[in-house]
This record gives structure tokens, C-alpha cells and sequence, in this order.
């Protein structure tokens, strides 16, 4: 037996005015989604426009030369080196110099304090860990405040996330599209890791 609320339905289902009706409303849900979302774009458009040009960007970056980790005698490094460690003090040593503290042993002879070596001029750096070490120097204040007023509003998801200048280094040496030319090829093969404000000089192709 056939539920009477079936035979119903499909006999409403084939009047036109019912179909009608159906497809009026279908139009009527796509059309208000679709404003509804382009006004959604428009507004997250706008506010990012006034935030850029009117509102200067809150950055969590703290320049202060006392950390919590310090105290405690405990350091954060980049972790990730086979061959070189650089801690959250600047020091860079060789792997089997790091404490268990997570901090460089600085009384052995060949760890060193804010060091440069492999970096350009420009700021651009052939070792990554060297590249954190010099990015650390306090001489280099400066130049990251004015990284961070200048950055692109496609790096603040990337940098406003650090909290503090040696996260700032860790992000800002790690190679990324201002790295690459063409997509697939380092604009320097050698010096690929910035801290400096501008990406590397473009090579000759």
C-alpha cells in the first residue's frame, strides 16, 4: 500500500507552478549566498586597506633584552642543525657543544657570539644557524623595526605570530618565495638565508 503522503507529493511534484516555485526559491538562495559572500569580501578588502594605511601594525615582537628563559637558565636554538646550533643569546656553536640547558657551551673555543661569518653585506647568509646568530646582534634593531613597519600585508600572518626577536630571526632566515626566482631557483644559490629588509640580488640568467 502507498502512503497517501507519497501519491500526494509526487502528484504536487508534477504541477509547473510547483516546480516553480521550487526553482524561484533555489534562485533566490543562490543569489542572497552569493551577495552575501562578495559583501564578506568587500569588508575583509576594506578593513585590511584601512589597517595598511591608516593603523600601524601591533606587533608582538619585543626587543627587550631580558627573557624569561634566560632566567631560568634555560635557552631555546634552532634545533634543527646537524653540524651548528645558534641559542636564543646569539651564540653559535657545533652541535656537540650544546648543553642540555639548550644553550651553547660558550667556554669552548670555537663557539662565538653573534657571528657573521657566511653573511653578505647585504644580509643574506650561505649557513642558516649564522644567519640567526647575526640577525641577533643588537646593531640589528633597528633594521628589523624597519622590516616590521615595512613588511607586505601577505607577511603578517608569518611574523605577527612571533613573540619575541629570536623567533623573529628563526622566521625571518628561513628561505621563502622572496628567496626564489622563476619559482624553482634560488635568486642566490649561495647566500639564501636573509635577515636583511630586502630579498637576495637577482642573478644573471
Amino acid at each position: 500500500m502507498v502512503p497517501w503522503g507519497a501519491v500526494l507529493w509526487r502528484r504536487l511534484l508534477r504541477k509547473r507552478w510547483v516546480l516553480g516555485v521550487v526553482f524561484g526559491l533555489s534562485l533566490v538562495y543562490f543569489l542572497t549566498s552569493t551577495f552575501k559572500q562578495e559583501e564578506r569580501m568587500v569588508r575583509d578588502r576594506n578593513l585590511l586597506q584601512v589597517q595598511e594605511q591608516e593603523q600601524p601594525i601591533m606587533w608582538k615582537v619585543k626587543f627587550s633584552s631580558g627573557n624569561s628563559s634566560q632566567l631560568s637558565n634555560q635557552c631555546r636554538n634552532s634545533v634543527q642543525g646537524k653540524l651548528l646550533i645558534t641559542d636564543e643569546l646569539g651564540y653559535i656553536c657545533e652541535r656537540k657543544d650544546l648543553l642540555v640547558n639548550g644553550c651553547c657551551n660558550v667556554n669552548v673555543p670555537h663557539t662565538k657570539l653573534y657571528s657573521c661569518d657566511s653573511c653578505l653585506p647585504n644580509g643574506c647568509c650561505s649557513v642558516y644557524e649564522y644567519c640567526v646568530s647575526c640577525c641577533l646582534q643588537p646593531s640589528k634593531q633597528h633594521l628589523l623595526e624597519r622590516f616590521l613597519n615595512r613588511a607586505a600585508i601577505a607577511f603578517q600572518n608569518l611574523f605577527m605570530a612571533v613573540e619575541d626577536r629570536f623567533e623573529l630571526c628563526l622566521a625571518k632566515c628561513r628561505t621563502s618565495s622572496q628567496s626564489v626566482q622563476h619559482e624553482n631557483t634560488y635568486r642566490d644559490p649561495i647566500a639564501k638565508y636573509c635577515y636583511g629588509e630586502y630579498p637576495p640580488e637577482l642573478l644573471p640568467v
